[in-house]
């Protein structure tokens, strides 16, 4: 640094050594940008601005889930008192494993308090918060048990009144996930007015009860920052896929997903720009709470590449207006209260066929 000061200086000077001192700067300024965007490089750069002051959890000391849950029953009064604002359940990092799949009747066993819907609200007082899940969903069974069996006491050490909606799509067409999370919003608005929309994928399961479920009243907010998939770390900067929650408000703001994605990859980039061009900002939360475990699987058949995302988001600046929450169409199914989630069953119409050109004879 003091090298590239001092030819700063004397590039005023000296023209030859002005001109060999701008070409140092530039390669400087090269070798910089390239580690800024080399992934793991980015990742680290953010991570120092994203942790500030926070507290560095120890991974290797996890609790079970389950801890503490039974420490609190039915207050057995009408007028219950609001919960605290920091849950007293809370332990931090939580033990995840993946080796037996739970089954749905174990879950509901260690899970009491849970209404049907997937529906739970504290007994021990009144939620601050009211937050819906929103699980896009199709041929998941075993992903889909394994994170009802962490996410319901995850909640619920939160204190949060929250209820889990499953967006199942019918069918055989290609999976559309932002068209799935689009129907759940606009069907869970249906049952109740919401403080936060989770936008949840079924194979991750959040490895730290501090990691909130509350949105955040101003931006929109990116849950999944530290994935084991990418060695907990961002994969790039405008990342926003995994988990990410909006209120209401802001998700209509930028007129919620594209419907216009199908197959897999490009929705989250798409509603990443949204978010721009609505004037608002990403908000992360910070590496080390945002841990979340993937549970690995195979591509689904369905849910194949989608190999027209790139000029789909090519065409994001001028379509976002018109292909979203306004342009939502699909058929409701059915809509029906499961012990632990309710589970909404739609058909949101198939891919457009590509328009092949007629031969001249």
């Amino acid at each position: 640094m003091r090298v590239l000061l001092s030819c700063f200086l004397r590039m005023n000077r000296i023209r030859t050594i002005g001109k060999a001192c701008f070409l140092l700067i530039l390669a400087f300024l090269q070798v910089l940008f390239v580690v800024v965007m080399y992934r793991r490089g980015s990742s680290k750069i953010f991570e120092s601005f994203s942790e500030g002051n926070g507290k560095s959890w120890d991974y290797s000391k996890v609790k079970d889930v389950y801890t503490n849950l039974t420490f609190f029953t039915p207050a057995f009064t009408e007028e219950l008192q609001y919960c605290p604002p920091k849950s007293p359940l809370l332990v931090g990092p939580l033990s995840i494993t993946f080796q037996n799949v739970p089954s749905l009747k174990r879950i509901l066993k260690k899970n009491p308090y849970i209404k049907r819907g997937g529906l739970y609200t504290p007994p021990h007082c009144q939620a601050r918060y009211k937050t819906a899940i929103l699980i896009p969903h199709r041929n998941r069974e075993l992903h889909l048990r394994h994170l009802l069996y962490y996410l319901h006491p995850f909640l619920q050490r939160q204190q949060l009144h929250y209820r889990i909606y499953l967006i199942h799509q019918a069918g055989n067409e290609t999976f559309n996930r932002a068209k799935l999370l689009n129907v759940g919003v606009r069907e869970s608005l249906k049952d109740e007015d919401w403080d936060c929309l989770f936008l949840h994928d079924v194979d991750l399961i959040p490895e730290n009860d501090n990691n909130l479920y509350v949105c955040d009243e101003t931006y929109p907010k990116h849950f999944s920052s530290a994935m084991d998939k990418f060695n907990y770390r961002l994969p790039y900067w405008s990342y926003f896929g995994g988990v990410s929650a909006m209120t209401p408000e802001q998700y209509m703001k930028i007129n919620g997903f594209p419907n216009s994605y199908w197959g897999w990859g490009g929705e989250d980039d798409d509603i990443a720009y949204r978010v721009r061009y609505a004037g608002l900002k990403i908000v992360r939360v910070p590496l080390h709470i945002g841990h979340y475990k993937m549970v690995t699987h195979n591509t689904d058949k369905g849910n194949e590449e989608n190999k027209k995302r790139f000029d789909l988001l090519v065409k994001s600046p001028k379509k976002w207006k018109e292909d979203g929450m306004n342009s939502l169409e699909y058929k409701l199914i059915s809509k029906k209260l499961m012990y632990l989630f309710t589970n909404i069953t739609v058909d949101v119409g198939a891919a457009p066929k590509d328009k092949k050109t007629k031969t001249k004879s």
